[in-house]
């Protein structure tokens, strides 16, 4: 018999998945090119081929026992000094090998930083809509996730209602920017509040409030719109990062943690996190992706076919009458579903095998999540179908 906790998970799995399987059994009925899946966000761009090339060059010159063999918990130091060394150079920070822990992408990145962390019953506050895997790891350590509500009129955060909300209990604040679902992108005016207030709150109850920046689309933006690096706004930031996106590579697990020397008992945090990194089962990140990534620090996907998708969704949709927000970056498109039952929705768009995730899955309802990391043809030919299911609608 499983445990009682993870029956409740098993009921609970992702919506996001869900959809993603029911997508294969259309696609098998039906087509694959009959089928619009915007369900999961698995990017459709190929990897840049320096990659794979750095990955043949290591098998050919580098000595199989190094390449394959343990190291270190946080990772390889060469690895862990050239990725400091990249950010450095791009942000104008100072980290160095001490700073930065290789993680087994993004997921486990922040599980370790709770792990690390969170004692029984600790509050981590985050900002709907937020990617609703974060409850589970809050919760795989005992802690509790709290919401605050969504601003709909920019997505950016609910500054105000977080000033409010903030506790005794609240160990840390978690924010992803470029968002998953919205696209958006808090501005370095939002970051800067958002570091007053956590400097104030510091202050009030004399204890550290950390916040984490989970980052995976820093890369994905569109246009001048800039990133701000948060560790600059504020010292108690922690960062974590993943290649999934950037690189296009989601199932070789990579990423990493930075940790400044500036946080709060950062000697502790740090080697806390390196054992995490152990004892959760992980032991550490990958060791010949670590190897290639740290080659490949200045390669980015192809950002271009992302934009057209963008554009190309955006406008037939808002042409169509539906209501959405232009997303900035990231490759999610956050609509407004014209019932108040986003599930409700969701199932609709099947009818015309349309694959959606609904809002309420990320603490949003009433809107659904479109990504639109797919095939341009997917995209155009879409539409018709988009324009059907308007049509049900009266819009």
């Amino acid at each position: 018999m499983i445990s009682k906790k993870m029956t409740e998970l098993v009921k609970g799995s992702s919506v996001i998945r869900a959809m993603f399987e029911e997508g294969r059994r259309l696609a098998a009925e039906y087509g694959a090119e009959n089928v619009y899946d915007f369900s999961l966000g698995n990017p459709n761009v190929p990897a840049p081929k320096a990659v794979s090339e750095a990955i043949i060059d290591i098998l050919k010159t580098k000595d199989p026992l190094y390449v394959h063999g343990y190291m270190s918990n946080a990772g390889f130091p060469e690895v862990r000094r050239a990725v400091a060394d990249s950010l450095n150079e791009r942000f104008g920070t100072s980290f160095s090998e001490e700073n930065v822990i290789m993680s087994v992408g993004a997921a486990s990145g922040l599980n370790v930083i709770f792990k690390t962390l969170l004692d029984p019953g600790d509050e981590v506050i985050t900002f709907a809509p937020y990617f609703g895997e974060y409850r589970n790891y809050v919760s795989n350590y005992d802690g509790v996730l709290n919401a605050i509500s969504p601003d709909t009129s920019s997505f950016q955060p609910n500054l105000k209602e977080l000033s409010e909300r903030i506790s005794e209990k609240t160990k840390a604040v978690l924010i992803n920017s470029p968002n998953n679902p919205t696209g958006a992108v808090y501005s370095e005016e939002t970051i800067k509040e958002l570091g007053r207030i956590l400097e104030q709150k510091q202050k009030e109850y004399n204890k550290p409030i950390y916040l984490i920046t989970d980052e995976p689309y820093r890369e994905l933006v569109y246009g001048d719109v800039q990133v701000p690096f948060v560790t600059k706004y504020y010292r108690n930031t922690i960062v974590g990062y993943s290649f999934s996106k950037s690189l296009s590579l989601p199932g070789e697990r990579i990423g990493y943690l930075v940790i400044p020397s500036e946080l709060d008992d950062y000697k502790a945090v740090f080697a806390a996190a390196g054992v995490a990194t152990r004892i959760l089962g992980y032991v550490n990140a990958p060791s010949l992706i670590q190897l290639a990534v740290s080659e490949c620090l200045n390669e980015t996907t192809d950002i271009g076919y992302y934009e057209r998708n963008r554009n190309t969704l955006y406008n037939g949709l808002t042409e169509l009458g539906f209501s959405c927000q232009r997303p900035e970056g990231a490759f999610y498109l956050f609509m407004k579903t014209p019932e108040e039952d986003d599930a409700s929705f969701c199932d609709r768009a099947k009818k015309y095998n349309i694959l959606t995730v609904p809002g309420s899955s990320f603490g949003c309802p009433g809107y659904t999540r479109i990504a639109y990391c797919v095939s341009y043809e997917t995209v155009v030919n879409s539409l018709p179908k988009f324009r059907l299911l308007a049509q049900e609608y009266g819009l």
